[in-house]
């Protein structure tokens, strides 16, 4: 596992810690991407598939996992991530374990967060996340969250 991914899994089980109880795991980051693997076991509910609430927050995280790579990665490490609104659909149950990606926005609009931030000491930034069953491409969740970085 490189280097970032176990990074970021550590401050999420150390910072987070009902990451652990989720299972949650760091799969894979890349500039563009960030995948996290949840298992179905520790996140089911009573109809077998997996728990709506943790579905949000897998999607939720995915989103701040990334903001705080990809802020790491251009040197802004003196700010705080704090999700501010969050818009999620589940067109599809999660019956098996599921991986959650987060991926980048437009570079215009990660340059224009990054300015502002610099300029004002806080900026807002739109991510779009999903997740979907382990093995398929079809998106069971959608979420879009609007993201808060602070001095």
């Amino acid at each position: 596992m490189p280097s970032d991914t176990l990074y970021l899994e550590s401050v999420l089980h150390h910072d987070i810690p009902l990451t652990r109880e989720m299972g949650l795991k760091v799969v894979d980051w890349q500039q563009d991407q960030l995948r996290l693997h949840m298992p179905l076991q520790a996140n089911i509910n009573h109809k077998s598939t997996m728990f709506g609430g943790s579905l949000y927050c897998g999607a939720v995280l995915a989103g701040w996992g990334w903001l705080h790579l990809r802020l790491r990665e251009h040197g802004i490490e003196d700010g705080h991530i704090v999700i501010q609104e969050g818009q999620i659909s589940y067109p599809l149950p999660v019956t098996q374990d599921a991986t959650v990606i987060c991926a980048a926005p437009e570079e215009k609009v990660w340059k224009r967060f990054v300015a502002t931030y610099k300029r004002h000491g806080r900026a807002r930034l739109a991510l779009d996340t999903w997740i979907v069953n382990e093995g398929s491409e079809d998106r069971a969740v959608t979420f879009t969250g609007q993201y808060v970085l602070h001095r």
